[in-house]
């Protein structure tokens, strides 16, 4: 490992837009809070507006904070492939008559929750030096494995000096490679200019004697598998020792902590996990001691004081965990964390008054996010920069009041506050849908990147 450091790093959340037709079609097996709000109204425009404010306390609290646009929905290329036919009235009529848990796949706004957009290494632990990005397949559910190609083209448009930055491709969209991004990845560091090391979290292995000890959940699908996390660190160029292969809990997974993100999240030196995260905590733990050159700060959250379905219903672990100049740790919370007093009372009793970094606790109402599965953390995708590669990027994606005030126009101008699957056959909402996009990519200054915007 390097022991090099890079100075002026920062941290840039990039918060992904809630899209047009965010809808609640209960697509995603063993998230809880999908499957359970599935065919409920909701509400476009008030999702985008709380996603953006939460986006906009955080850049006005001094983090840096940037945007990532949705995805073309509703997907008419992909009923086309399914073999719909005709203009897009007659192809949305009859995939809702047809198919209609096709129809809600291709207009599912799941893109927002940009922690499964890829994986991302800092540049300091890349051999060439430059970031590395690998879009994440998502093969593991048809509504997700839809964004792969757009997400790509989305980080090469943003993320396009070649001296900077490194594109790889996604990994093959089979089982054996099924790869859910950053929400299974977590860097531990010291600063972010430092060396660090990438914990990835799997639920199965697909090839091979399965490791002693180990077993896959028995009631919902394990999303990650040990192959895909062990390629993408290799497309990268991270070795062992920068390397923690940890298995997540299939007793959590059948619990519906989906992802590890709903279970534990990282940030510098601290680890804050439930204990239940993984099936082996103290060999994760000791292998993450030997391998990290700043001493690893865990906050262990024992079952005792918050239960799976408990952690789960609140997405306490989906919270961000943000660093501070002065060393503390703000974390940011779901306001259904208030909700669960059990929760609450952890956070106040044991997060703010215990011995660790977290000194300040922030509320954020992302309930149209929530009732869709996806918290604070699920919605951004880290991404450490040193000011050199925060100047590369391309295109007007770094938050100001400026661009905020520009978006909530846009949305204003673009968005329903009234959605039900129903309304998904409505061709007039495939057509403002394609008109905001456009206008979206004008406004972010990335050029061309939906397919319809390509020909």
């Amino acid at each position: 490992m390097s022991t090099s450091v890079i100075s002026n790093v920062r941290e840039v959340n990039f918060d992904g837009l809630v899209g047009p037709t965010h809808n609640y079609s209960g697509l995603a097996v063993g998230n809880v809070a999908s499957m359970s709000h599935g065919g409920l109204e909701s509400n476009p425009k008030e999702g985008v507006l709380q996603g953006l404010l939460k986006m906009k306390s955080l850049m006005e609290a001094g983090y840096a904070q940037g945007v990532l646009p949705p995805q073309q929905r509703p997907d008419i290329g992909a009923l086309r492939d399914l073999g719909f036919s005709g203009n897009n009235h007659e192809l949305l009529a009859r995939a809702a008559t047809e198919a209609p848990q096709l129809l809600r796949a291709v207009c599912s706004a799941s893109s927002m929750w940009t922690a499964n957009a890829g994986t991302v290494t800092p540049s300091i632990d890349a051999p060439d030096r430059r970031v590395h990005f690998t879009p994440a397949n998502l093969q593991s559910s048809f509504h997700r494995f839809l964004e792969p190609q757009t997400t790509g083209r989305v980080l090469q448009a943003i993320f396009h000096s070649e001296q900077h930055f490194a594109h790889h491709p996604a990994l093959p969209a089979t089982p054996a490679f099924s790869d859910e991004g950053a929400a299974n990845h977590t860097r531990l560091c010291g600063e972010y200019g430092e060396p660090g090391v990438h914990l990835f979290v799997y639920g199965r292995q697909a090839f091979g004697d399965v490791r002693s000890g180990e077993r896959e959940p028995a009631r919902y699908p394990a999303r990650q598998t040990l192959e895909a996390s062990q390629a993408v660190a290799r497309q990268h160029g991270l070795v062992a020792s920068q390397t923690v292969f940890a298995q997540q809990h299939p007793d959590a997974i059948d619990a519906g902590v989906f992802h590890n993100d709903v279970i534990a999240v990282g940030n510098g030196p601290v680890l804050l996990y439930h204990e239940m995260a993984f099936l082996d905590e103290e060999g994760t733990l000791d292998e993450l001691r030997r391998k990290m050159t700043t001493p690893l700060i865990p906050v262990r959250v024992p079952i005792e004081a918050v239960s799976l379905e408990d952690a789960v219903a609140s997405y306490l672990f989906n919270s961000q965990l943000l660093s501070n100049p002065d060393g503390t740790m703000t974390l940011v919370v779901p306001s259904e964390c208030q909700e669960r007093e059990a929760v609450w009372r952890t956070v106040q009793d044991y997060l703010l008054a215990g011995n660790n970094p977290i000194s300040d606790v922030v509320v954020k109402d992302v309930k149209q996010s929530m009732r869709n599965g996806g918290g604070p953390a699920c919605l951004r995708l880290r991404v450490a920069l040193s000011e050199a590669e925060r100047a590369a990027l391309t295109g007007r994606v770094l938050l100001t009041n400026d661009l905020y005030a520009d978006l909530t126009a846009w949305v204003n101008r673009h968005y329903r506050d009234r959605l039900v699957p129903g309304d998904l056959a409505d061709p007039q909402l495939a057509e403002e849908s394609l008109s905001a996009l456009d206008e979206l990519t004008q406004l972010l200054q990335i050029g061309s990147v939906y397919p319809f915007q390509l020909g």
